[in-house]
């Protein structure tokens, strides 16, 4: 087999993988006109043009040795062997569409945006929006991404520009899942990006699972949302589980805290944001002493934090938005608990350093990437951001970014094929080199790449990994097993 992948790329209609792409390493418009394509690529583009539209083409799954990288010590079930373990092994897909040919009459390749960009009220979202911010940079940094694409030619094999279909996340159950509707059957998009809101995620994916229709989450850090065993799904920001193992690590295997309370906002994004945290806390010997939540919006969080005070714990970790989270910090310093305050990565915000003031000094978050690193094609994406939307960068943006050019390379490559688009990202061996850093797919196709923690010191973020940590996971003994079915007590 691998005997045909010279001639195969000489042949390739997207110029063949002797000669290098517009790099996603330099988001300028002067990289050069072609795409590339690696050897293992080009071998999946070959097994699914051997078979004809009736059969499955072979193509390798990716297989794990261990769940999300999660350590011993904190697997489901101790001990004991499971009958059967999930998220292992890659989901195939074997239905139909590989063979359809491309539309004759085409002026430009749609790819669909739907996410947080307009102020709604709902049940879903426990009133008013909130995520609207976010949204916001989501879309910015998809926006950069399909100009720098027209810039260097657009979907080359045709010539035509690429067109973003933009449509809002607003929060209702069930929209949208109509707006994946419409974008695969009215605009005809060929892949999605999107959205935020972990409720939404999961009623979206579904629905493109029917459209048999590509989406790549940059927002959603819900552990669940690759857990669905949707062969359509993929995501490229570190997700709350990971996030969670290495809070963890270094609250319980580095620093040796024993009584740990939580606060949490009472809406998806916080219930699944600290379930890793609650059960591996509780496998290492060392259960959540206190669950607190509160519901969105509110400025008094006085009942959560005097029960935490009582409880005796000698530090608190937050999952909310950034508001809340500079809220709760003053009134935690006000109260005169001075525990260390660790919190979730929407900590990491302009809103959150200035409603702290002098509180942010200290105060750890867990962040999916490292911005601070010194990387040239970061930094050219920097530039062109600035002097797209006069603003910074943050995650959003960032990872929305990478997000976009991983779905415009797999439609270079693979054509205008939804199956196909699917089929060269989802067997994708080489991680991505994005500007938040290499992304690696699991089988589940979640980004395995590393994670961070941020603490806040004299003015900025200070971005630290396992290794400037000195840390690692289940490496470290820690308390008896026996504590590990103890209860969290939790207050909703």
């Amino acid at each position: 087999m691998k005997g045909w992948i010279p001639f195969i790329c000489a042949l390739s209609l997207l110029a063949g993988c002797a000669k290098d792409i517009p790099s996603p390493r330099d988001p300028g418009v002067e990289a050069k006109r072609e795409v590339s394509i690696d050897p293992d690529t080009a071998e999946v583009l070959q097994r699914i043009n051997a078979v004809d539209a009736y059969d499955v083409p072979e193509l390798e799954l990716k297989a794990e040795i261990d769940y999300a990288r999660t350590s011993d010590d904190v697997v489901p079930f101790g001990a004991e062997e499971p009958y059967r373990k999930h998220f292992l092994e890659q989901m195939e897909y074997t239905g139909p569409g590989r063979a359809i040919p491309e539309p004759a009459q085409l002026e430009t390749v749609k790819i669909g945006f739907i996410g947080p960009i307009e102020a709604t009220v709902s049940v879903a979202t426990g009133g008013r929006s909130h995520e609207e911010d976010l949204g916001v940079k989501m879309l910015q940094g998809s926006k950069l991404a399909i100009e720098h694409a027209n810039a260097r030619g657009g979907y080359l094999k045709r010539g035509i520009p690429f067109e973003l279909v933009v449509k809002n996340d607003n929060g209702l159950w069930g929209a949208s899942g109509n707006e994946i509707v419409d974008m695969a059957y009215e605009d005809e998009v060929w892949a999605i990006l999107g959205t935020i809101d972990g409720a939404n995620s999961h009623i979206a994916i579904r629905v493109a699972l029917k459209a048999e229709l590509l989406m790549i989450n940059t927002g959603d850090t819900d552990p669940t949302f690759t857990e669905t065993n949707i062969p359509w799904v993929a995501r490229c920001i570190g997700d709350d589980r990971q996030q969670g193992y290495l809070l963890v690590d270094y609250m319980i295997r580095k620093l040796g805290y024993q009584r740990i309370g939580i606060i949490r906002s009472s809406n998806r994004y916080g219930r699944f944001g600290v379930r890793e945290i609650v059960d591996s806390a509780r496998r290492l010997g060392h259960p959540i002493a206190l669950e607190m939540a509160y519901a969105l919006g509110r400025d008094d969080y006085t009942l959560q934090l005097e029960r935490l005070k009582a409880a005796n714990v000698e530090a608190i970790v937050h999952w909310g938005d950034a508001r809340e989270s500079a809220v709760i910090l003053n009134q935690m310093r006000s109260m005169g608990m001075q525990q260390p305050y660790f919190a979730s990565d929407r900590t990491i915000s302009d809103e959150f350093v200035e409603l702290a003031g002098d509180n942010a000094e200290g105060v750890i978050s867990a962040s999916s990437w490292n911005p601070n690193r010194d990387d040239a094609q970061l930094e050219a994406f920097r530039r062109a951001f600035r002097e797209r939307f006069d603003e910074e960068p943050e995650t959003y943006a960032a990872h929305a970014y990478d997000g976009m050019n991983m779905l415009i390379w797999a439609v270079q490559v693979a054509g205008l094929n939804r199956a196909k688009i699917r089929d060269v990202l989802a067997h994708r061996k080489q991680p991505w080199p994005g500007v938040t850093g290499d992304i690696p797919l699991s089988a589940t196709l979640d980004d395995m790449g590393e994670v961070f923690l941020a603490r806040f010191e004299k003015g900025d973020w200070n971005y630290l990994s396992r290794e400037d940590l000195q840390i690692s996971s289940g490496d470290i003994p820690v308390g008896s097993a026996s504590g590990g079915d103890t209860a969290s007590s939790i207050v909703e």
